[in-house]
């Protein structure tokens, strides 16, 4: 057995001779192969890089390389921030640095060592790293977050960023349901696009941008919410009856949507040329004439393609004159009918009935009474097809005393008056039977179907209000 010691000693001074001391202990005389030591600058110092260069935003990591030129040996590295004392940790070559906030910037170092006692090298180069706080990324959603089936949605990504740095985006989305369930996807466009939407893609998105290895905060979530086809409706202010000379004022409406829709409107489906388009949905009529009466039906649509929701159900409007002298005279009297049972309508004219007839609007279209007899119509049987508003019209079109008129196959109606009440007069309802066609003895009266408020009576009498 033989030893070898050899002692490196550095001086502090600048030399390119190094001193060596020699120590040798032969136990025999067997002569090893020769190994050929190599002595080089006695300060090597290491280089220090980041990943990724530049600036780094808050909420990523950067990696940190002390790189030996020549790598050779297992060498540990120390790094050291801010100042040179004391150190801070000792890792292999690459240090990952968490920046959680500005103050997570600043001067790096490091250096090498190794054996016992440690060998150190030089210190590297001072290593800024500069941190900036990463911005957050905004989702907005056109034309809005609460949508219907088959309309075509778009989800756009954007950062406030200074510079011309180009982004690119990662989407997460959780769906209500586990098809989606965090599922990511990765695109390098700004929008996300669905062109037909339907219910398996409601859930929650949320957004990042991405710049190389870095991220921007991700944004708020976004629900996306899908419900069936859209329905509008229409209702009416102050009431549906009024004088000529007043106003009145109906609402277009779709039900759990209100952003971004413009309004069409339609009289006995002719299509109003003066239709408020606005976001609104009012349509006013000031003063409201005699020819405005008819039976009124609204339609909304948004986006491009545009979406359309399905007509509203009809709102009958009539307007009568100061001194209307034409009445619409029905007999049976009475809104509510039987299937195949008859109905006769008359336009009678205090001075002269010639050259009025009977008009009706069912959910087909608007017609004249089908079998007219001059100024009357006769229906001989009844089918529910026949349910609509019957009015009066004149050869100038003028139109007076609009009515409803409700087609039943049922069992049993309810006789109340076909003309409008005025509050503070008295209502007499009955419930009529189809076999007898005459008020059924005992019955139960409802204000409303969900009401308790019942009367066990052959007749209920109340007083309008």
């Amino acid at each position: 057995m033989e030893t070898l010691t050899i002692h490196l000693q550095q001086h502090q001074q600048q030399s390119s001779v190094s001193e060596l001391i020699v120590c040798l202990s032969v136990v025999n005389t067997d002569i090893s192969d020769a190994v050929t030591l190599t002595v080089s600058d006695l300060n090597p110092k290491p280089e220090l890089t980041s990943d990724p260069a530049g600036a780094a935003l808050t909420g990523n990591t950067v990696t940190l390389t002390c790189r030996m030129d020549p790598s050779t040996g297992n060498w540990d590295f120390y790094w050291y921030k801010h100042t040179l004392n004391p150190e801070t940790e000792k890792k292999k070559t690459n240090y990952s640095l968490k920046i959680d906030s500005v103050s997570d910037g600043g001067q790096y170092w490091c250096r090498a060592g190794r054996g016992k006692p440690v060998y150190y090298t030089q210190y590297s180069d001072a290593l800024w790293v500069n941190v900036t706080v990463s911005p957050k990324a905004v989702l907005t959603v056109r034309p809005d977050e609460r949508v219907f089936r088959g309309e075509t949605v778009t989800l756009r990504c954007d950062i406030k960023w200074g510079g011309d740095t180009e982004w690119t985006y990662r989407w997460e989305i959780e769906g209500t349901n586990n098809q989606y369930k965090n599922t990511v996807s990765r695109t390098s466009t700004q929008e996300l696009n669905i062109s037909s939407v339907d219910l398996s893609h409601r859930g929650k998105y949320s957004c990042t941008g991405q710049i190389h290895t870095q991220s921007s905060q991700r944004s708020d979530a976004v629900t996306l919410t899908v419900s069936a086809e859209a329905q509008a409706s229409v209702r009416v202010s102050p009431q549906p009856w009024l004088t000529e000379g007043e106003s009145v004022t109906l609402t277009c409406e779709v039900s759990g949507s209100s952003k971004g829709w413009t309004f069409s409107w339609f009289r006995d489906h002719d299509h109003l040329s003066d239709s408020s388009r606005g976001a609104g949905g009012s349509y006013t009529l000031s003063p409201a004439a005699l020819q405005h009466t008819g039976v009124y039906t609204c339609r909304a649509e948004r986006g491009r393609p545009a979406y359309y929701t399905h007509n509203s159900s009809s709102q009958t409007l009539w307007i009568t004159g100061v001194s209307a002298s034409v009445s619409l005279v029905i007999n049976p009297s009475r809104s509510q009918h039987f299937s195949s049972d008859s109905l006769s309508l008359s336009c009678e004219d205090q001075s002269n009935s010639a050259g009025w007839t009977v008009r009706r609007y069912t959910d087909k279209d608007t017609q004249t009474c089908a079998k007219q007899t001059g100024s009357g119509c006769v229906m001989d049987s009844l089918s529910t097809s026949d349910t609509g508003v019957y009015w009066c019209e004149s050869e100038s079109g003028e139109r007076r005393r609009p009515r409803n008129i409700t087609v039943h196959d049922g069992e049993m109606i309810l006789e109340s008056s076909v003309d409008p009440v005025i509050e503070g007069e008295t209502l007499t309802l009955h419930c009529l039977h189809r076999s007898t066609n005459s008020p059924i003895l005992s019955a139960d009266f409802y204000k409303d179907p969900e009401s308790d408020d019942r009367r066990d009576e052959h007749h209920y009498c109340l007083k309008v209000t």
